[in-house]
């Protein structure tokens, strides 16, 4: 079996002279001063340790903050008042349900998810984590070729569950899962969409997941099925069914960024073109977002439950049986704040507590970073901006500090939305 690493991608754009350590899941943060290693492989601390923070990878499984239990709701989007960016999230999801990156708005009562030219799109990201459950969400996909809209369900250990609609393709969703990030080349599966096309059509996209199988569910019809038992490993006595706690992620990104490996672009349907017809009006690659509902199921029978707040993960193995329910807390009280002393800065209350590089991830669009730090600076990078219905970063430069476009590189792309395009560009690297 072969673990998926999650690459090393960014390096902080913060004043400070600080360089993240690096780490993965078979080189753990080393420095209990900077325990938990985020989505994006560096270890720090505040918003390191929230959303994405990854326990097999952090200096101990109880780096990582707990995670906000599931909640039933729908959500519309008259405005942007459940939403905060990542510099303002300390871990209490009952006051903000919504995390994101990037530039969004809303307009007649949709959520507006843009790509301006050669940024690296949007990424918006539930607070509450589902451990099971049916979540539902209404979308016109973005469209041009290069350009990818995701809606997925992406556990901290890897565990995930995809749509994804390739912008070259409009008649088509793409659909896949992934266990602890395992690479595996027989897990995608396309869904033909009835109707004009997936950018000027609504349709409801569903996934339905319990513990025994996951629907994908196209505008009420099943079409596609995983049963767990069809996930079992002879080798290594293992179910490889996504099945831990895991988060909803909205995204819009640059799979056709010409920066990424040749097989990215090619499954993206090639190069993006940053002088089409919607750069040119209204400004922006975008994906539309209606009504989006979440609805929790029951834990498993057998699971571990203390209290009712949140998830933690109890063992390394990091299988369904290793999830305890709590009553832990789950908000931080600082961004130098920790799993291991969530108490601490407390005396500061504030979020900009911390003004270290390591207290918010750097930026990627389509996973869940921030760009930018918390401090002050004259690039403005971390502060919101706030126009009518639009809500922005200042100094919006997410991706690679090394590639002038701020887009992303190919080894950010699985952060984007899920794994498959990684897939791809193995898959041409090996047949070459």
């Amino acid at each position: 079996m072969v673990r998926f690493v999650t690459p090393l991608l960014l390096a902080s754009l913060s004043v400070s002279a600080f360089a993240a350590q690096k780490c993965n899941s078979s080189s753990q943060c080393k420095e209990e001063k900077y325990p938990c290693c985020s989505q994006y492989g560096e270890c720090g601390t505040g918003a390191y340790c929230l959303g994405g923070c990854d326990p097999l990878a952090s200096f101990s499984l109880d780096s990582c903050a707990p995670m906000p239990v599931c909640e039933s709701k729908t959500y519309t989007w008259e405005n942007l008042d459940n939403a905060v960016t990542q510099d303002k999230y300390l871990g209490n999801a009952s006051a903000a349900d919504w995390t994101y990156s990037g530039k969004v708005k809303t307009e007649d009562g949709n959520l507006i998810m843009t790509m301006p030219a050669k940024s690296v799109g949007t990424l918006f990201a539930n607070n509450h984590y589902v451990w099971y459950g049916k979540i539902s969400g209404k979308f016109k996909s973005s469209r041009g070729k290069g350009v990818v809209t995701a809606f997925i369900l992406l556990s901290d250990v890897k565990d995930e569950i995809d749509y994804e609609w390739v912008g070259a393709d409009l008649t088509t969703v793409q659909t896949n899962y992934y266990w602890q990030g395992v690479l595996d080349w027989h897990n995608s599966g396309n869904i033909t969409v009835d109707g004009e096309d997936t950018f000027n059509d609504w349709h409801t996209y569903e996934i339905d997941w319990t513990p025994e199988k996951v629907d994908w569910i196209v505008d009420g019809s099943v079409q596609r099925t995983l049963k767990k038992d069809d996930t079992y490993n002879e080798t290594s006595k293992q179910y490889e069914f996504p099945q831990t706690p895991a988060r909803l992620q909205m995204s819009l990104w640059p799979a056709g960024q010409a920066s990424n490996a040749q097989g990215t672009i090619d499954w993206a349907g090639g190069e993006i073109d940053w002088n089409s017809e919607d750069i040119q009006d209204p400004g922006y690659y975008y994906a539309t977002v209606g009504e989006v509902s979440v609805k929790c199921y029951d834990a498993p029978s057998d699971a571990k439950k203390t209290g009712d707040k949140a998830y933690i993960y109890a063992n390394s193995a990091a299988m369904e049986s290793d999830i305890s329910i709590t009553d832990n807390s789950t908000v931080l009280a600082s961004l130098g704040a920790t799993g291991l002393d969530m108490d601490l800065g407390a005396d500061k209350s504030s979020s900009s507590s911390s003004s270290a590089s390591n207290s918010i991830p750097t930026g990627s669009g389509g996973s869940g970073g921030m760009s930018g730090d918390n401090t002050s600076s004259d690039s403005g990078s971390g502060t919101s901006t706030t126009d009518g219905s639009e809500t922005s970063t200042s100094g919006f430069t997410q991706g690679s500090p090394t590639q002038d476009s701020g887009a992303a590189g190919q080894n950010e792309r699985v952060l984007r939305g899920s794994l498959f395009g990684v897939l791809v560009a193995l898959v041409v690297l090996v047949t070459l």
